[in-house]
């Protein structure tokens, strides 16, 4: 009877690797407790696959996932302990008999719990759900009294019949899109004609947090976090707003990355006569190319802004760089109290998909959750194909997909997974487990090195002994025939 045709309403960890396309289905056990100690896990004896569930609160949802996924937990589902205001099931508050009265105290949550990450969950592998106080209570009393119960954790994404659009959300000063930018570059070629992609920029309204304002010398509220005196704005990245990397040099960098795509990259034309627009491939090879020469050279203090760092990495890139700057400034520059027209298009797409988390990827318009890996991205894009093409057929299974696509196998191959090891930085993240034909030659090398070993140790054991004996006999009698009476001793 707690079966439900729609699913029960929950949320997902901005952690752990969740197997898009893919499913989780099994018994789901009850830790009872909040899995804060690990003095608990030997008591934790479930018979594998299974799923864990754990309270909320006392200490970091990563805390309690590490704890699970050391007690072989294949899945989490956190238990809500604090209902929602807007649950119409939750109990609110009595009103308070006088001023001194705390009993009143608001007993729910005005907003859902996110489970970000505390900045040490890049170990975590398995996936998390928090499931509602509503819905966990009701499966923790079933659990207490011994009654099983069965869970499917599902990954499904927006499926396309043609095309898959996926999406980075990000901002230059991000470092948790550093790998991905810098290694993501040949799985998008690989994909190249079946899906394309599109970079957004976080950039905060300026307006709307009160930094704008002053005059046309950007003298604003935020002088050193905003560019249009006060109207586009990011986090000062080193977190120092008197030195190093600022805000509006964030806000600066975010534009031109915006126009290289938009030039090289984007799938749609917009032509002006100052500033002419080709059409991209949906892969940007410039872009990418851009990014991880930036992140090489120039993503450090003394060169984020640097004209000269920048103008190499045009050059390194094979990007026009008058054509880019001319689109900086057409868009409306950075100067003064004028809006920016590809500034805003990105503050506006950023509200209307409710991005409130940066970095974050979609498939198909859909947040991809977990950690922002080469691996976890491509496996969602493959998920997101009603067909897929046939580099995910050939290297979604494998243990480290960003191998597989690295090697290319030869035609007669097809279907194994490559060796791990040999180009790539090192990004994906992928398992120890290798194709059946390393397994096989592995075996075979290994049989023939210990085939090796053993005769060589033979042997040398037989030519110890022969000395052995040849010197005992040495004291008893001449050996004149050395070599007969060798043989006679083996």
């Amino acid at each position: 009877d707690l079966f439900k045709e729609e699913g029960y309403d929950h949320r997902e960890a901005l952690f752990g690797v969740p197997p898009y396309g893919g499913k989780i289905a099994t018994n789901v056990y009850y830790a009872g407790g909040d899995m804060c100690n690990d003095s608990s896990l030997p008591d934790l004896e479930f018979p594998s696959p299974f799923i864990l569930m754990v309270d909320r609160g006392g200490c970091t949802f990563v805390k309690k996932v590490r704890h699970a996924q050391h007690a072989g937990a294949a899945g989490v589902i956190i238990a809500d302990n604090t209902c929602l205001c807007r649950d119409p099931d939750c109990t609110p508050p009595p009103p308070p008999s006088s001023s001194d009265d705390t009993s009143s105290v608001l007993s729910c949550e005005t907003s859902e719990p996110i489970m970000a990450d505390d900045g040490s969950g890049s170990d975590i592998s398995i996936p998390t759900f928090l499931v509602f106080k509503r819905d966990a209570d009701v499966w923790k009393d079933r659990l207490s009294n011994n009654q099983p119960v069965q869970v499917e954790m599902q990954w499904s994404l927006p499926i396309s019949e043609t095309t898959v659009q996926y999406e980075l959300w990000t901002s230059p000063g991000d470092a948790l899109s550093r790998n991905f930018l810098s290694f993501f570059q040949p799985m998008a070629q690989a994909l190249a004609g079946s899906a394309y992609f599109t970079p957004h920029y976080h950039i905060y309204d300026g307006i709307r947090a009160g930094c704008s304002g002053g005059d046309n010398n950007n003298n604003n509220a935020c002088p050193t976090l905003c560019t249009n005196n006060g109207r586009y704005c990011a986090t000062d990245p080193d977190g120092d707003l008197d030195h190093g990397i600022s805000g509006a040099d964030v806000v600066t960098e975010s534009l031109r990355r915006i126009c290289i795509w938009n030039y090289y990259g984007s799938t749609t034309t917009t032509t002006t006569a100052a500033a002419p627009q080709q059409q991209g491939d949906g892969v940007g090879n410039e872009f990418w190319e851009y990014n991880r020469e930036f992140l090489s050279e120039c993503d450090n203090a003394d060169n984020f802004s640097n004209n000269n760092c920048i103008r190499s990495i045009y050059e390194t890139a094979k990007i026009d760089g008058t054509v880019i700057e001319r689109c900086m400034k057409d868009s409306g520059g950075l100067e003064g109290d004028v809006p920016n027209s590809k500034l805003e298009l990105e503050i506006k797409a950023e509200i209307e998909r409710g991005i409130v988390i940066i970095p974050t990827a979609s498939v198909n318009q859909a947040a991809i959750r977990g950690v922002l890996t080469v691996n976890t991205v491509f496996d969602a894009i493959c998920a997101g194909f009603s067909s897929p093409p046939p580099i995910c057929t050939r290297c979604q299974a494998c243990p480290d997909p960003e191998q597989c696509v690295l090697q290319k196998p030869p035609p007669h191959k097809k279907g194994v997974c490559p060796t791990q090891g040999g180009g790539g930085g090192g990004s994906g993240g992928g398992g120890d487990v290798v194709g059946r034909t390393t397994v096989l030659g592995s075996t075979l090398l290994l049989s023939g090195i210990f085939a090796g070993m053993y005769l060589w140790q033979q042997r040398r054991n037989q030519m110890e002994v022969r000395d052995e004996v040849r010197g005992i006999l040495a004291e008893y009698m001449p050996l004149e025939d050395k070599e007969a009476e060798e043989d006679q001793m083996l």
